[in-house]
């Protein structure tokens, strides 16, 4: 496995760390002398110095023989240009991007950034996750992120209890896809009434995730 980092502190370092000892040939960008002296002391690297987002540093770094590079420096337009360079001058199939504003993290899926990933998101989505109610377990993500699986208990309160999913106002991007009833998997069918302590699996993309919460359950954001 070949990958560029592209960045520099400690989460370079650890990432050099963690790739070097599984044995992947790895060519390290950071803009610090100072850093690239000691990372390349520290691991069997080429380490350059330089500007990750430069057609000619990224030539230099052999970025044509990459199977992945990973921009992750403070400034996401650098990011951004970075992950861009490598796929539309050298073919690198595979670009992962660190956004530091998660607002960003839309624009860089939409221009074709092979996973652009959060920080604040992601601790964001741990958070929540051990604070959720006891009726509400996340089960899994999929798709890279992109869609997630929930298990929602509904109790007397839950305002999907007495309707049909049919009646359900709920988006074509968020679906039950199995109800567990009194320990039987039950088939969801546009029909199929909901009933206190049916336990659903839900499939959604996380923007549905809230709207499909609410129209379960009353709660959510």
């Amino acid at each position: 496995m070949r990958l560029i980092l592209v960045g520099s502190g400690k989460l370079i370092y650890f990432l050099a760390r963690q790739f070097a000892s599984k044995g992947y040939h790895l060519t390290i960008i950071t803009h610090d002398s100072a850093e690239a002296t000691t990372l390349s002391r520290q691991f069997k690297a080429t380490v350059m110095v330089g500007d990750g987002s430069n057609p000619a540093t990224l030539k230099d770094a052999e970025a044509y023989r990459a199977d992945a590079l990973l921009a992750l420096t403070a400034e996401d337009q650098n990011n951004l240009a970075a992950c861009q360079v490598a796929q539309k001058q050298y073919d690198v199939s595979r670009t992962l991007a660190l956004v530091n504003d998660p607002d960003n993290q839309a624009i860089f899926q939409e221009l074709g950034i092979s996973i652009a990933f959060s920080a604040t998101e992601i601790i964001a989505s741990l958070i929540e996750q051990q604070l959720e109610q006891e009726d509400i377990k996340t089960v899994m993500s999929a798709a890279e992120g992109e869609v997630g699986v929930v298990e929602i208990a509904l109790n007397e309160d839950s305002p999907a209890v007495g309707k049909t999913i049919k009646e359900l106002e709920i988006s074509s991007q968020a679906q039950i896809t199995c109800i567990i009833r009194n320990q039987y998997l039950v088939s969801p069918e546009r029909w199929t009434r909901l009933q206190v302590n049916d336990r659903l699996v839900l499939v959604s993309r996380p923007e549905h995730y809230g709207p499909f919460l609410r129209v379960l359950t009353g709660e959510g954001t």
